[in-house]
């Protein structure tokens, strides 16, 4: 038997002690939370992307009475930032959550978001690093593949290059 363990560096920092493009990227991401259609979970999620060209596109999540037709903030800011800036490399995706009127103490993104993080970190063969905005600290992690231990990245589909 062999016991493997994984790790994840995360940083904690306090609002103010962001660098200044980063601190606007969270602000921007709260303010793409007001922005939410969240009829049914009552749950504001914004997401901000900072792209390589200085560009910053949001995203709020957008619910449906049939619930795997809406989508969440995170995918909705990197589909259209992928779809508007189609060569542009993602450099940062900031999340932050309303609910019952004040920013959540944890928001984090779920598993079919972080899927998508890791696929853009390959398309543009650039890390994304990932701010989780939450009320009391902003926690950066540095890639999505942190957030996707034993990940499935399409290496193993035929046709892809193994490297």
């Amino acid at each position: 038997m062999k016991e493997i363990i994984l790790q994840t560096k995360i940083t904690e920092f306090a609002a103010d002690e962001l660098p200044e493009d980063f601190r606007k990227l969270a602000d921007t991401a709260l303010r793409a939370a007001e922005t939410a259609y969240d009829r049914y979970s009552h749950f504001q999620v914004g997401a901000a992307v900072l792209l390589a060209n200085g560009e910053v596109i949001c995203g709020s999540n957008q619910e449906n009475a049939a619930y795997p037709s809406g989508l969440c903030a995170e995918r909705v800011a990197l589909f259209y930032a992928g779809a508007k800036y189609p060569d542009t490399p993602v450099c940062a995706l900031a999340i932050a959550a309303i609910s019952e009127g004040r920013q959540v103490k944890n928001i984090t993104p779920c598993g079919a978001c972080r899927q998508v993080l890791l696929e853009v970190e390959n398309r543009y063969n650039h890390p994304v690093k990932v701010l989780l905005c939450n009320a009391d600290c902003i926690l950066q992690i540095e890639n999505a593949k942190s957030l996707l231990p034993l990940c499935f990245d399409g290496g193993e589909l035929p046709g892809a290059s193994h490297s």
